[in-house]
């Protein structure tokens, strides 16, 4: 419990996440008090407004308590003199063991070494029980275990994390432009949402194409997203994938999405593509007498992409929707001046996965806050923070230039064989 360096007031309004051997469930507490003793305890607890309690403490009310103990087993009896010792405390409602409105939590902690545990614990907090944290999914819709997987499938903690970014809830719409082999969709149909998503890979849509799966060749007949929806019973949430280009989408112009929820490719795993046209070939001059060829697809610059994932958010997101993607950054370049922005999307995150010493990406998290307007289009280009997140365009020449960096580095530290 790293406590130390926090103000008193830094960590009442702490929610501390504790870890339970009973449960196996992480879970959170709005943190009304702490101590190394039982008597720092009671002056902590004491010190606690009395109006942030009020409300849970009323004589209508029911409520239990309960008594957590990290690396040491209590008895019964013991638990009940822990909880009695509580009596200072105002509860002025009805004790509920089974079915009560408010849970309240007395947690302790014993150090971590089970050959060497103390009879006075080193840390104690008490606190309001909010809710218990669902792990166990990590393990049960682990990427592992799924149907239809591919090179870049997010793993299933981050699809999780994700959905909870952007507050998936039941009958929820969730779009997923980069859906690829549509983790995402299944995090977010777990909690009840509509999924749908795009992607420019006609392969990976239609689940045809070699196997990303050891001594697999090629993928089998029933390898596909829906596929997994229904390994998981969600797959009355699936609304259908479609084969498409991001930088064109092919939706009417009106809100649709409660969440936009998405890892747009960086050009490492994935190619960063979109279709090309005659209308994007420079025709050469008439004197030319080389081929002239219209490629299947062009280059898809990542400020670009950027660029088209806000404006879309912006006019098919409805009002407080979200949207959640991943931005990924050259470390030894970044600032906060390089996340885009847009004039109907306000920024409510921004946490970042360290990828390598060189290179990390940013998981943003940002919310419809206004309506679009005609100006609003391009405004990214009369931003002045336009051009520092262009430079994400040669992300990938700075991550594989990292990569030979610290390749050449690690072969000027090897001594070489003498002959």
């Amino acid at each position: 419990w790293q406590l130390k360096g926090l103000s008193e007031d830094d960590i009442r309004s702490v929610v501390v996440f504790y870890y339970t051997y009973i449960t196996c469930k992480m879970s959170s507490f709005e943190l009304w008090g702490h101590g190394t003793t039982t008597d720092e305890l009671r002056t902590s607890l004491l010190e606690y407004p009395a109006e942030n309690m009020a409300p849970y403490l009323q004589q209508n009310s029911t409520y239990k308590i309960n008594v957590y103990t990290f690396n040491k087993t209590l008895v019964f009896k013991d638990r009940i003199k822990k909880i009695d010792a509580l009596d200072f405390l105002p509860f002025k409602g009805t004790v509920n063991l089974k079915d009560p409105e408010h849970i309240f939590c007395l947690l302790e902690d014993y150090g971590s070494d089970p050959n060497d545990i103390p009879e006075e614990p080193f840390h104690i907090f008490f606190g309001r029980w909010i809710a218990d944290g669902q792990r166990e999914l990590i393990r049960s819709y682990s990427v592992k275990k799924r149907h239809f997987i591919g090179n870049t499938s997010m793993d299933a903690g981050l699809s999780f994390i994700m959905a909870n970014h952007a507050k998936v809830k039941a009958d929820d719409l969730v779009y997923d432009p980069f859906v690829g082999t549509g983790s995402l969709l299944v995090a977010c149909s777990h909690f009840g949402a509509y999924v749908c998503g795009t992607d420019i890979d006609y392969n990976t849509i239609h689940g045809i194409g070699k196997a990303s799966r050891k001594n697999q060749k090629w993928r089998g007949p029933d390898e596909n997203i829906r596929a997994n929806l229904r390994q998981y019973g969600t797959e009355s949430l699936y609304v259908d994938v479609m084969v498409s280009d991001a930088s064109k989408p092919l939706w009417r112009k009106t809100a649709q999405f409660d969440a936009i929820v998405t890892d747009p490719p960086y050009g490492i795993r994935e190619s960063t593509r979109r279709t090309g046209s005659h209308k994007d070939i420079i025709k050469p001059p008439e004197d030319f007498s080389g081929e002239s060829h219209v490629p299947v697809s062009m280059a898809y610059h990542l400020s670009d992409i950027f660029a088209d994932l806000l404006n879309f958010a912006a006019h098919h997101l409805v009002l407080g929707g979200r949207l959640i993607y991943w931005l990924p950054i050259y470390r030894p370049e970044y600032c906060e001046e390089m996340v885009p922005l847009h004039p109907c999307l306000t920024l409510i995150s921004n946490c970042e996965q360290t990828l390598s010493s060189h290179t990390s990406r940013r998981l943003i998290t940002m919310e419809k806050t206004k309506e679009p307007e005609d100006s609003d289009r391009l405004s990214h280009l009369a931003d002045p923070r336009f051009t520092p997140y262009q430079g994400h365009n040669s992300f990938r020449e700075k991550y594989f230039s990292g990569l030979t960096k610290k390749n050449g580095k690690d072969a000027k530290a090897t001594p070489k064989n003498k002959e």
